[in-house]
């Protein structure tokens, strides 16, 4: 296609007789742009996370470089300044879905993230000349810019990704961001020890995102049909699994349909209660680790990278075996949502109730039950995390930025509430309360996407019956045979 900027319109076929046929390419296109995504997704989270750990270098010499500026920034001013990415990450999701809907999802991942990395590599120069509010103004800029990129991801898969590789697809692409953090917890510290210091944490991480925005400008793709290499056997898997038409109009985005949606509000529900416990967990178990159970700072960022580990090593094999029941026909897509869902935050509830019980003598059983709870969260990513695309593959992305913008405002909330109730970080009985509540809000979460989730595309994702300027016509018999251009003769499309 050479048309200019269009929208492309996804319609799922529901009766097809005749499965795609496999690609014969063990690695296709369209595994290398699940790689970059990953990839991409993966500098993101080590960006966001290197500032938490290089600030305690930044603000006690003990712990880095002494060669390197220390600044006297009491408590309230390092909670400012963590806290000041999420002030820009919250707001530009539902604008950066609406964009990569209307311009391209690609180039604006891109431009996000080499724009990211660039403010962070700024980041020492702003300390140095402009003291802490400038380094808030600079993270404000690094969250605005990626807010954008959770509704850019959701839209390519929307496009990329059969439906029968869905699961895992979107799992290993977004727990690259788990093994950012993994990756991020472990460096950081070195590298502020290094004859780089602290500002060695900015500048690698810096770098590596803007590298990696430069490679996916020239490598990454919006769709199978803008790809110029893509063979046609895997166009054809992809485009016949999906049910692919193409309209250069742009599509009018149903705001009063999808926030009058109740399959919406179920998988918004399920989203919030998710990044409630996540976020719970990544922001407040280093303080849990070194004031309850009395872990030394060394050990406690070992063991607050070992959930995470566990979360991108279980990530894959859990959406393989739920994207190979749902093919062999075991089970529903929608079923297999629900039950994914349920291990993804059942488990982790379970997980935080017991947490609560260990105390500082049983320690190796606390960093147990916190793998434990992390590890099986991945699997919500086979449960309501791809549920965005079933419902509507043309508003993927800003279905996630609705849902997600939400969820992270829980997530700004977490922490904050639990300063509330632990007063006493070492009273293991405060925590108990804490991770009480946070088990509550799992469990009532999943059992709203269980009883009011769907995975069918909903009426509004068809908001145009135009393709190329021809009328589509609806055909129920569904594909029966591909012609040598590898364009399906008949399709149906469900309007």
């Amino acid at each position: 296609m050479t048309h200019g900027p269009r929208t492309r319109r996804i319609s799922r076929v529901e009766n097809m007789k005749v499965p795609p046929r496999r690609p014969s390419a063990w690695f296709g296109c369209r595994h290398m742009q699940i790689l970059l995504l990953t990839l991409g997704f993966f500098t993101c989270y080590a960006v966001r996370v290197a500032l938490s750990i290089s600030l305690v270098a930044m603000t006690n010499s003990k712990h880095a470089n002494p060669d390197f500026t220390e600044f006297k920034w009491d408590d309230a001013t390092q909670n400012t300044i963590l806290s000041s990415f999420f002030w820009g990450y919250v707001i530009t999701h539902i604008p950066g879905g609406a964009l990569a809907q209307k311009f391209g999802a690609q180039k604006l991942f891109a431009l996000a993230v080499g724009l990211c990395g660039v403010v962070t590599m700024l980041i020492p120069t702003a300390a140095m000349y402009g003291g802490w509010q400038a380094v808030v103004v600079l993270r404000i800029l690094t969250g605005c810019c990626q807010g954008v990129v959770p509704p850019c991801i959701h839209t390519l898969l929307s496009k990329w990704i059969p439906l029968e590789e869905r699961g895992r697809a979107g799992s290993c692409t977004y727990s690259g961001g788990w093994l950012g953090n993994v990756i991020a917890l472990l460096t950081c510290g070195e590298l502020s020890k290094s004859v780089l210091g602290w500002p060695g944490s900015f500048y690698t991480w810096g770098g590596i995102a803007f590298l990696w925005a430069v490679i996916f400008l020239i490598f990454g793709k919006d769709s199978p049909g803008d790809h110029p290499k893509i063979p046609q056997d895997e166009k054809e898997y992809i485009e016949v699994s999906l049910g692919v038409t193409e309209t250069v109009e742009t599509l009018k985005t149903p705001w009063v349909s999808i926030m009058t949606s109740i399959p919406v509000w179920a998988l918004l529900i399920a989203q919030c209660s998710q990044a409630w416990g996540f976020w719970m967990l990544l922001t407040k178990t280093p303080a849990y680790m070194d004031k309850a159970l009395h872990y030394d700072i060394d050990e406690n960022g070992r063991v607050s990278a070992l959930p995470y580990l566990a979360a991108w090593l279980l990530g894959f094999p859990i959406s393989y075996a739920s994207d190979r029941l749902v093919k062999a026909g075991y089970v529903s897509l929608v079923t297999m949502r629900k039950i994914a869902n349920t291990i993804g935050e059942f488990i982790p509830a379970a997980a935080l109730i017991g947490l609560g019980y260990v105390d500082s003598e049983h320690r190796e059983i606390a960093v147990g039950v916190l793998v434990t709870s992390v590890g099986f969260n991945v699997a919500v990513f086979s449960g309501h995390q791809m549920n965005h695309m079933d419902l509507s593959p043309n508003f993927a992305g800003i279905l996630m930025g609705i849902t997600n913008a939400a969820a992270n405002i829980c997530g700004i909330a977490a922490p904050l509430i639990c300063g509330l109730i632990v007063t006493n970080t070492s009273d293991v009985h405060q925590w108990r309360k804490i991770y009480f509540i946070s088990a509550g809000i799992y469990v009532i979460g999943n059992l709203a996407f269980v009883l009011f989730g769907k995975a069918t595309v909903q009426p509004w994702n068809d908001t145009t019956t135009h393709i190329e300027d021809h009328e589509i016509s609806t055909i129920p018999e569904g594909p029966k045979s591909l012609d040598e251009k590898g364009i399906a003769e008949k399709s149906e499309i469900i309007q």
